[in-house]
């Protein structure tokens, strides 16, 4: 039986109301309630009445039952945890969150909530990153997962795709690219745009995905480590940025214009985290994102 349907049944029953619960868990008010029919179809019974918001006697059996069979989960967790311990240097240590930008756009914050809420015992501390940390805040021990992009190019670095999206350019206002805002641009019509400098330590990978793979010398003469960097450079006439669709929502700044870049590859953003590490925290807030992933990265990557 999926732990994630029961988890979205208590909760409605707990609640009393399908969007209570689904704030309560972070999902959409569709998704648990696809969650609840998907239990009812798999044990062929009602398990809730709608109007008001009940358990039928099926679904009080039942809702005992998931009390049950989720705290032996939790209890199967933290086990196995003391069974195969985290190294000591990482006992007692808070889970250290590393953001580049914007991270997941609403994914990361609803990651970051859901881990609070299943291990409220642990702390969290976020980091912001820029743009030269994209692998070394890992490799160095100075995170324990980051939300990133592209994906690391690494072997020390295990990631995970999160959500996959259109490219976009952000110009001024002044710029001749301003009037493509609702038409969208072509790799060809981007390739003169001064774009910003980031330093050389910068991975490879990153400045490829800034520059579209594109090798041709940069014209502007700033250079940024932050998407706040960049779009000061930006909203002043003196350099243009690049990112996924959703750094327009995050970084709608007055003075700045989004456009979408129409013949571009998607591409995505990554939960990156150690190979290597064994701390069950890293793999228990892996594991949520992921389940997240599945249901508001196909929103996010619309």
């Amino acid at each position: 039986m999926d732990l994630r349907l029961l988890s979205s049944f208590l909760a409605v029953v707990e609640e009393g109301h399908f969007g209570r619960a689904a704030a309560r868990l972070f999902l959409s008010p569709p998704a648990v309630t696809q969650h609840v029919r998907r239990l009812e179809t798999d044990l062929g019974t009602r398990l809730l009445h709608r109007t008001p918001v009940s358990p039928t006697p099926a679904g009080e059996r039942l809702a005992r039952h998931a009390r049950t069979l989720l705290a032996a989960a939790d209890a199967a967790l933290d086990d196995v945890a003391e069974a195969d311990p985290a190294p000591a240097s990482a006992a007692g240590r808070p889970l250290r969150v590393g953001i580049m930008g914007h991270g997941s756009a609403e994914l990361t914050p609803a990651s970051v909530n859901a881990f609070r809420r299943a291990r409220p015992h642990v702390a969290v501390e976020l980091r912001q990153l820029d743009f030269t940390e994209h692998v070394s805040a890992l490799i160095e021990d100075r995170v324990d997962v980051a939300f990133v992009r592209p994906s690391p190019d690494d072997d020390r670095i295990t990631s995970d795709v999160l959500t996959t999206e259109q490219r976009i350019v952000v110009v001024p206002e002044s710029s001749a690219l301003a009037d493509a805002r609702g038409t969208g641009a072509r790799l060809a019509d981007i390739a003169d745009l001064p774009f910003f400098r980031v330093p050389g330590r910068t991975p490879r990978s990153f400045t490829e995905y800034l520059y579209f793979g594109s090798t041709a010398r940069r014209r502007s003469t700033d250079f940024a480590l932050t998407p706040q960097e960049v779009l000061t450079g930006v909203v002043t006439g003196r350099a243009a940025g690049s990112g996924l669709k959703s750094f327009a929502r995050y970084y709608a700044w007055p003075g700045a214009v989004f456009v979408p870049v129409l013949d571009a590859p998607r591409d995505s953003s990554y939960l990156a985290v150690r190979t290597a590490d064994r701390n069950p925290e890293v793999q228990i807030f892996r594991a949520l994102t992921l389940a997240l992933a599945k249901e508001l990265g196909p929103r996010i990557s619309e």
